[in-house]
């Protein structure tokens, strides 16, 4: 199931927010028949309905859990710091501006968010500056795409080298998460929409990769961020099969959200253990669903201790807004005092002082 998301564009001036799809959401269980996929008014056209997705299952890997000493290297600009993972957000609050959302969250955790997650259609102009974000937090822009012939032929680079300039001028460590969820079929940038081309999609990775080296962007952090299962599930859409390679990538990331009482490692456990010997890992988008009782708070609980056992996750970014059209799911991290004591206990850990 996939889901729209919202954010503020700096360049509206009558109205901050509209409609542009964002991340997917946790898939049904494996034999389910279809996946109903919502969209906003801007995402129509890409919407479709989508098989059962299930969760890649990769070679075995017994020591995959145990950090390797490499890995305390990556991350790029934004550096990994082994047993200090950072916590961050999207943040999108009924009523309340960005700098209003950040300050409750401060109040009530008793800390600072340390990656605040926005998000830019594929021709939106790239931030130079985002405002309520606290000087030591980290920008974490989810940059949509694009069909790959428009950037493979070079009819795009104009707007690259734009978004390359533009956050460049951010001077200040930028994460840039483009082409988010690239091994769903619910986005225009997918290889199920690009003839089931996943080299298509690397060689517009490396495009982008190599037009913003020539425009000095030297502060971004690439994070490649499949969601935590692929659909179709083809061999030409899986993580290796889309993996533009170390040198173009500085943080693995995924998606996955508790729909359906998943555990955090079946959604996030296949790909650490693809990854994690030789990359740092970003929780990029995680939520849960309450479905009643101590549920919610119950599965945050187990997130941070998932998080704890495995030294190679670097950052963990709830998806915290109330704002979805069509959910009656309320993702915010407060929706019961229960789940807000949860996540309050998770953010004062000494494995999320990053």
């Amino acid at each position: 199931m996939s889901r729209q998301g919202i954010h503020r564009a700096p360049r509206r001036t009558l109205s901050r927010r509209y409609f542009l799809g964002l991340a997917a959401l946790a898939a049904v269980p494996a034999g389910a028949a279809t996946v109903q996929q919502l969209r906003s008014p801007e995402t129509a056209a890409e919407a479709t309905t989508s098989p059962g997705r299930v969760a890649e299952t990769p070679a075995a890997n017994p020591s995959a859990d145990a950090l390797p000493a490499g890995v305390a290297k990556g991350g790029g600009t934004v550096p990994f710091r082994n047993g200090k993972a950072l916590l961050g957000a999207y943040l999108d609050l009924s009523g309340m501006t960005t700098a209003q959302a950040v300050a409750l969250r401060r109040k009530q955790m008793g800390r600072e968010e340390r990656i605040l997650h926005v998000f830019y259609d594929w021709d939106d102009q790239l931030p130079t500056k985002l405002t309520g974000i606290a000087d030591h937090a980290f920008p974490m822009v989810s940059w949509r795409g694009t069909g790959y012939a428009d950037i493979i032929n070079g009819s795009h680079d104009a707007l690259i080298k734009r978004a390359a300039r533009r956050l460049k001028a951010q001077k200040r460590p930028v994460l840039l998460r483009w082409g988010w969820e690239m091994n769903g079929d619910w986005y225009g940038w997918s290889p199920a929409r690009n003839g089931n081309s996943p080299d298509g999609f690397i060689e517009s990775w490396k495009r982008l990769h190599g037009i913003f080296a020539d425009e000095g962007a030297d502060n971004v952090s690439w994070v490649w961020s499949p969601n935590w299962n692929s659909s179709p599930v083809a061999d030409w859409n899986t993580f290796a099969a889309l993996y533009p390679g170390d040198k173009y990538v500085d943080w693995v990331g995924v998606s996955g959200y508790n729909l359906h009482h998943e555990t955090p490692d079946t959604i996030f456990g296949p790909i650490y253990r693809s990854y994690a010997n030789h990359k740092p890992l970003m929780i990029t988008e995680v939520g849960a669903v309450d479905n009643g009782g101590r549920t919610k708070a119950d599965w945050i609980a187990l997130l941070a201790q998932w998080v704890g056992n495995h030294p190679a996750v670097g950052a963990v970014v709830w998806f915290d807004t109330d704002t979805h059209p069509g959910y009656d799911e309320k993702w915010r991290l407060d929706t019961d005092g229960t789940s807000l004591a949860a996540y309050v206990a998770l953010a004062k850990s000494a494995r999320f002082s990053g």
